[in-house]
Parts: C-alpha cells; structure tokens; sequence
C-alpha cells in the first residue's frame, strides 16, 4: 500500500511538472509521449525547454533485474553538429543527469547519466531515440547499472 501512494505521488508530480513545463514554452509542439522498449519498458516523455536541452522522464516496468517500478528523469543537452549531414530530419546526440526511483521489492535511488541518440523526422512530430544510461545507485547502498532501450514519441 505504501509503495502504491508512492507511485501515485511521484507520477502525480511528474505529469503536473511537464504540463507546466510545456505550458511555459512557445506554442510550438514540444512535448513528447511515447513508449520504450529496453531495461525498463515502458512510458517515455520528453519537453523541450529551448537552446537544444530538454527534460525527459519516464514510468516504466524493469522486467530483468528488479520486477519493479521504475520512474526516472533527466535534464538533457542536445548536439546536432556531430551528425549534420542528414538528408531528412535531424539527428542529435544527447547527453544529461538525472535520478531514477525503483519501487519493488527493495526501493532504490539512483543517479543517471543517460547518452543517447534521437532521431526527428523532418515535417513529421514523430521521434525515434536509443539510450544507453548508466545508473549509480546511492540508496540503500551504492551500487552499479546500466539501463537502455530504443523508443518513439509522438510531438503534440
């Protein structure tokens, strides 16, 4: 019960925090929902706030190594020189910091420093992205992890 009101919290706090992210913006549409598929699977968003950076955040299930809960966010730095010869669309790479929580069995806190590519069609308000993402965790104990996964999000 208690992990359950923690869930509800956190996501609570999470959609109200990237509405008024995303309100906050130009009217372009910036806000990103989607899904991945990886270690953990699930729910993925993602805001832009201007400059190339963005905030992304995700709920998702680690089916491998906690069958649990598993709701992260991470502040985002874009680079679209390295891959500029694209003939359609946009392809950055990325880099952040950010934090995950795992509700499970044992509840653990983390540190993320995700990298990942994130492809942008031209003319279309869909995006495809792969990440690698190693985890320190420092709660209950300091530990190490790497999560990952390809997505795809729809821009409203």
């Amino acid at each position: 019960m208690k992990k359950l009101l923690i869930v509800t919290v956190l996501s609570a706090f999470l959609v109200v925090s990237l509405n008024n992210i995303s309100a906050a913006q130009d009217a372009d549409k910036d806000l990103g929902i989607g899904f991945i598929v990886g270690e953990p699977t699930g729910l993925s968003l993602k805001t832009w706030t201007g400059g190339g950076n963005a905030i992304d955040a995700g709920m998702a299930w680690s089916f491998g190594r906690y069958e649990a809960i598993n709701i992260h966010a991470d502040y985002l730095w874009h680079n679209y020189e390295t891959f500029n010869e694209i003939d359609s669309g946009t392809l950055p790479i990325y880099y952040g910091i950010g934090g995950r929580v795992v509700l499970g069995d044992t509840d653990l806190i983390g540190a993320r420093i995700p990298v990942g590519l994130n492809y942008l069609l031209e003319d279309s308000p869909i995006g495809f992205f792969f990440e690698v993402v190693p985890v320190i965790n420092i709660a209950p104990e300091t530990s190490f992890d790497v999560d990952g996964g390809i997505g795809v999000r729809l821009y409203l």
